[in-house]
C-alpha cells in the first residue's frame, strides 16, 4: 500500500514538473499602423492581437511590425508582460520593432541586446539588396519554476531583398553559435521566405522547425500570411518557430485563425509552439 501511495506521488510530481516546463512560444507580425488599411486599421485591431496574446497565454510573443505606439497600446493591454527591443532605423524608437514581450510573472530577464541584418550589425544599418534595416532582438531568461536559462531570438526578414535573406540567415545563425553557445535557443520571426527557399534552408541546416519535433500534428493551415482575406493564401508559410536542440520536446503547433465577424488581428496569423526547455 506504501509503495502505491509512494509511487501515485511520484507521478504527480512528475506530471506537475512537466506542465511546469511547457512553455508557448508565439511569433506574431502584427502589421504596422497605418490608416490606409481601412476598416483594418490598428485602431480596430490592437484589442483583438492583446486579445490572442492572453487567449494563447503565450509565455513569449515575437512580434514584428511593431511601431512604438502600437507597443504601448499592447503593453497597456498586457499587464503580465513585459518587451524590450529597438526601432530599426536609429537604435532606439524610430522604425519598426522586433520587440519581445515575455511573461514577467515567470519568467526574469537576464540580458537583451538588438542587432542589425547587415554587414555591419552593431549599428542602424541596411545590409546587402535589402530594402529596409532590419533587426534580431534577443533575451537571455531564466524560467522562475524550473530554474532553466535559455535564448530567445525575434527577427524579421527583408521583403525585397532574396541576397539580404539568405546573408541574414548566414547572419543569424553565427550570432546564436557567438551567443548562446551550447545553450538553448529559439528563433522566431517573420522570414519573408517559404520552407522550400534558401533562407529557411540554410537555417535548417543547423535548426530544427517546430513543428517537425511536435508531438501533435500541426494545426490550422499551413501558410501564415492571410493579407487581411478569409480565404488561405496558397505557399505563405513565411513565420516560424525554429529550436537549435532536436533533442526538446515540442507538445503542440499551430497556426492561429481567430476571427472577430470575418475580421482578423493582423494580416499575419501568429504561429504558436507549445515546447519543454530541459538541459541539453
Amino acid at each position: 500500500m506504501k509503495y502505491s501511495i509512494l509511487t501515485i506521488a511520484i507521478s504527480i510530481i512528475s506530471i506537475i514538473n512537466a506542465n511546469a516546463q511547457k512553455i508557448n512560444f508565439m511569433t506574431f507580425n502584427i502589421r504596422y499602423n497605418t490608416e490606409k488599411d481601412g476598416i483594418n486599421k490598428w485602431d480596430n485591431r490592437k484589442d483583438r492581437a492583446a486579445e490572442m496574446v492572453k487567449f494563447y497565454e503565450a509565455d513569449f510573443c515575437g512580434m514584428q511590425e511593431a511601431l512604438i505606439g502600437q507597443i504601448n497600446d499592447l503593453q497597456e493591454r498586457l499587464p503580465d508582460y513585459e518587451h524590450f527591443g529597438l526601432g530599426r532605423d536609429d537604435g532606439k524608437e524610430k522604425g519598426e520593432f522586433s520587440p519581445i514581450f515575455y511573461n514577467k510573472t515567470r519568467f526574469k530577464l537576464l540580458k537583451q541586446e538588438t542587432f542589425w541584418l547587415s554587414e555591419t550589425p552593431e549599428k542602424p544599418s541596411k545590409g546587402w539588396d535589402a530594402n529596409l534595416p532590419r533587426v534580431v532582438t534577443w533575451g537571455y531568461f531564466k524560467d522562475l519554476k524550473s530554474k532553466t536559462k535559455f535564448y530567445v531570438f525575434n527577427t524579421h526578414y527583408d521583403h525585397i531583398g532574396k541576397v539580404a535573406r539568405a546573408e541574414s540567415s548566414k547572419l543569424v545563425l553565427k550570432k546564436i553559435k557567438e551567443i548562446a553557445g551550447g545553450e538553448n535557443v529559439i528563433l522566431m520571426g517573420d522570414f519573408n521566405a517559404t520552407p522550400t527557399e534558401e533562407p529557411i534552408k540554410i537555417i535548417m541546416g543547423q535548426l530544427t522547425e517546430s513543428s517537425e519535433l511536435s508531438q501533435t500534428p500541426h494545426f490550422g493551415p499551413e501558410s501564415s500570411f492571410n493579407g487581411f482575406e478569409s480565404k488561405e493564401q496558397d505557399n505563405r508559410r513565411i513565420d516560424y518557430v525554429f529550436v537549435n536542440n532536436p533533442k526538446l520536446k515540442v507538445f503542440k503547433h499551430a497556426t492561429l485563425t481567430n476571427t472577430w465577424a470575418g475580421l482578423f488581428a493582423s494580416d499575419h496569423h501568429p504561429v504558436m509552439a507549445v515546447i519543454s526547455l530541459g538541459k541539453k
